[in-house]
């Protein structure tokens, strides 16, 4: 079932504290037209320049996310990024004075009531999904962080702090659905531990937090003098200590409301994918740092899928380049180990080559009874054989070379190849063959679903030398 892509219905706007600055800040949510993103605006600079919400401008990962793109800076993004996607926000445009967005209680509420009361609107263009196909993983063994995705129908995420705090343990929280968002996440606040408050004032670092944006956690035993020092850097009469070790500035909404807002920063740092994605994500000690850095590896892979062109498109009717008569004056192969029925088209670059997949191969009774699947060595043997064709035309007399494969890499099997099934393979020259060494990117695909890729080394070989 398709879903359309959403806007929000009309403008809205969010007036606060910067955290980082400490300035006054205005924030206009404005509806954008479909596959606009999420663009900041800058509007208090001259030339209104534009900064796009993409995991390629993150510029800063210290107590917030930061963008920035040619030279101009957008500050502590992910907490309406959050509302955005958490709402199902697809377009919208986001309009600042100043260089950051306000941080008001600490966590996404604001945003998402705002959003709420001026409306969601659908628009007539569908929504795009990223669909994970395998696991990727960020990982810093160091400082114990790691972030994990997994191939999933849905969107879900899951996440475990542990700072070795007696106060904090171990905290466990989870969105299984993107839906519950608002009532499950929105609301949690962002936390500290109270040792770290002053070091980030000192270094010129939250200006415009107070004990109102904040949860502040005691993890040792403070004295009077320290908690009077924290009154008087946040211009308050006084503040006390919890019994559950907090400071008595907040009521928690749940027992676990630090790890919630830990999944809540990730929602933000996720939306600068570009796209939704259907994956299982599982995140130990999430932050902005390894946040940003898984979202920038996924979206380098989407970048490079995206970039391959898809299934060879040809006409059933129109004679072959190469029947299968021709196929074995090129190849030194014959039945039952040749694979290639007809060769499509070919360039200097590009080979197109088809292998039918019928019951009556050899190979289909073993592999398997009851359930008979291409096996993936011969896969990629057709494949082999289809990229031997192409690197034969590159020499004047291709009956005096052997070719012999090197190297196999990256090697994917998504679905399953089986009888009655044709195998259309594309083989891409990656680069002009140097000293008898060739690379070669290889695809295979059953209709338009690419079922099998890898990257393949060979080195051709004069029959003489062979000997």
């Amino acid at each position: 079932m398709t879903e359309n892509q959403r806007t929000i219905s009309k403008s809205v706007t969010i007036k606060g504290n910067g955290l980082h600055s400490g300035l006054n800040v205005e924030l206009t949510i404005k509806p954008a037209p479909v596959n606009h993103g999420y663009v900041f605006k800058r509007i208090d600079l001259k030339e209104q320049p534009l900064v796009r919400a993409l995991a390629d401008n993150v510029a800063t990962t210290d107590r917030g996310t930061s963008l920035k793109e040619n030279d101009v800076n957008i500050g502590t993004v992910e907490h309406v990024l959050a509302s955005l996607y958490g709402l199902g926000i697809d377009n919208a445009l986001l309009e600042l004075k100043g260089p950051e967005v306000p941080i008001l209680d600490g966590s996404a509420k604001s945003f998402v009531e705002a959003i709420l009361n001026a409306g969601i609107k659908e628009q007539e263009a569908e929504r795009k999904y990223y669909e994970l196909k395998e696991k990727i993983y960020s990982r810093n063994k160091e400082k114990g962080l790691e972030i994990v995705a997994y191939p999933d129908e849905n969107f879900s995420v899951n996440v475990h702090i542990d700072y070795g705090s007696k106060v904090l343990g171990h905290q466990y929280a989870s969105l299984n659905d993107i839906s519950d968002f608002k009532n499950e996440i929105s609301q949690c606040r962002t936390f500290v531990f109270l040792h770290e408050l002053e070091p980030l004032l000192n270094n010129n670092l939250i200006k415009g937090g107070d004990l109102d944006n904040a949860i502040v956690i005691v993890d040792h035993k403070a004295t009077q003098n320290e908690i009077d020092r924290l009154a008087e850097l946040f211009n308050r009469p006084k503040v006390d200590v919890k019994p559950e070790g907090i400071l008595n500035n907040v009521e928690l909404y749940f027992s676990n409301e630090p790890a919630r807002h830990k999944l809540l920063d990730l929602i933000g740092d996720l939306a600068l994918l570009g796209i939704r994605i259907k994956a299982k994500i599982l995140a130990v000690k999430p932050g902005h740092y390894i946040n940003t850095e898984f979202v920038k590896i996924l979206r380098k892979k989407i970048k490079n899928e995206l970039s391959k062109p898809g299934a060879p498109v040809y006409d059933q009717n129109a004679p072959p380049l190469f029947d299968i008569t021709g196929v074995m004056q090129r190849l030194p192969h014959r039945p039952p180990f040749l694979l290639v029925d007809k060769i499509l088209s070919m360039d200097k670059w590009t080979i197109c080559g088809v292998k039918n997949a019928t019951m009556n191969e050899g190979f289909f009774v073993g592999h398997y009874p009851g359930e008979p699947i291409m096996p993936a060595v011969l896969q990629l043997e057709a494949m082999a054989q289809v990229g031997g064709i192409l690197l034969m035309s590159q020499v004047p007399d291709p009956d005096n070379y052997l070719l012999y494969f090197l190297k196999i890499e990256n090697a994917r099997f998504r679905y399953k190849v089986e009888p009655g099934d044709t195998l259309t393979i594309r083989m891409t020259l990656k680069e002009p063959v140097r000293r008898g060494l060739a690379l070669t990117y290889g695809q295979g695909f059953v209709g338009d679903k690419l079922v099998v890729e890898a990257d393949f080394m060979a080195q051709m070989v004069k029959k003489s030398e062979n000997n």
